[in-house]
């Protein structure tokens, strides 16, 4: 079985072919960072726009890379909520028109659901896991039971992790966008403990019994230290020290949150292998990453995060999920409406 994926959420207009067998035949992400840096941010009706100038070229290119004719394809799925709504329905209205042209079935996928399915699409990892999505417009603890069973456990309260990153950068004059940038500047510090000394900021929530988050208040805290700073540029010797006590910060209020997720889990599923899955567009920090690696180690869980290629947006995690959800005979009519919210505890099988 051949699922033809399309995922047009948010800036990066992605096609993908992916089979029955988890091999990825071919993955295609055309990103929008240029028609974007200079509002240092994504503009939706660029993005739309956007998506609409090069969709039909990238399902061409995805088809011919993956060898493939479109009466090669067994179904369409397509990335139908959360996101920008302009571009969430240019996705979809397309994938729904070339699943009608050859009477295949039709997926409408939810967004999350394809990050939360890719650690099956990479490594066939059995449910139930315990799953952390972060990204920009995400931060949530799950459990994942099955295909479109999820059981929410802590969720952020205000602003998702990614988002936090980005406009932290931007507060300290990095390019868009930030999160990358901020990540890579950190690397630049010369004495972390005399950082973090000299850059102390809060861990909101840290502590908390439920595993919720919040980061509105660490944004506001980078704020006052960068305006605390003299006059003029920003030298980038004070950049790369906040950087760096930024991002430990957030790894610590990650680690938190998720140990509490791990204690919940471990009482209620008591699986032989407890895995704790990250993914997301953050997923792909290298300091999260190990720190979480370094948690999961103490506590007995296995850690996994995808490959950092499947970490951001990208289709062929869209079409994995179209495969999961068409081996249990779901598919959608070609009435389904565009969700610009679509919470993954209320994907149903």
């Amino acid at each position: 079985m051949n699922i033809l994926g399309i995922e047009t959420s948010c800036d990066e207009t992605a096609v993908a072919v992916v089979n029955s067998n988890g091999e990825i035949l071919s993955n295609l992400v055309l990103s929008q960072l240029k028609e974007h840096q200079a509002f240092g941010g994504v503009v939706p009706e660029i993005a739309a726009r956007a998506h609409i100038d090069h969709l039909h070229t990238l399902i061409e290119a995805a088809l011919k890379d993956a060898d493939l004719e479109l009466e090669d394809i067994d179904g369409i799925a397509a990335t139908s909520g959360p996101g920008l709504i302009g571009g969430v329905m240019i996705g979809m209205i397309a994938g729904k028109a070339l699943a009608a042209s050859r009477d295949l079935p039709f997926v409408a996928v939810n967004h999350l659901e394809g990050h939360a399915l890719t650690p099956r699409l990479t490594d066939d990892i059995a449910f139930p896991y315990l799953l952390l999505l972060v990204s920009g417009g995400h931060t949530q603890l799950l459990v994942a039971e099955g295909v479109g069973q999820y059981t929410l456990l802590g969720k952020t309260l205000d602003d998702a992790a990614g988002e936090c990153f980005d406009k932290s950068a931007k507060l300290m004059g990095l390019p868009y966008p930030g999160g990358p940038e901020l990540q890579k500047i950190a690397t630049e510090c010369a004495d972390g403990a005399a950082a973090i000394e000299r850059f102390p900021l809060p861990t909101p929530m840290k502590g908390r019994k439920e595993p919720d988050f919040s980061f509105s208040g660490l944004k506001t805290a980078v704020r006052t230290h960068v305006e605390a700073l003299p006059a003029g540029d920003l030298q980038r010797t004070d950049v790369a020290d906040l950087a760096y006590a930024f991002q430990e910060t957030v790894a610590d209020v990650i680690a938190d949150r998720c140990t509490k997720a791990m204690k919940y889990f471990s009482k209620k599923y008591q699986s032989k292998e407890p895995t704790l899955v990250v993914s997301g567009g953050v997923a792909a920090n290298k300091i999260i990453r190990a720190r979480l690696e370094k948690l999961c180690k103490d506590k007995g869980f296995q850690s996994y995060a995808p490959p950092i290629k499947l970490c951001g947006d990208n289709a062929a995690m869209i079409a994995w999920a179209g495969v999961e959800r068409l081996k249990k005979g779901l598919k959608d009519p070609l009435d389904f409406k565009a969700r610009p919210r679509w919470p993954l505890d209320e994907v149903k099988a």
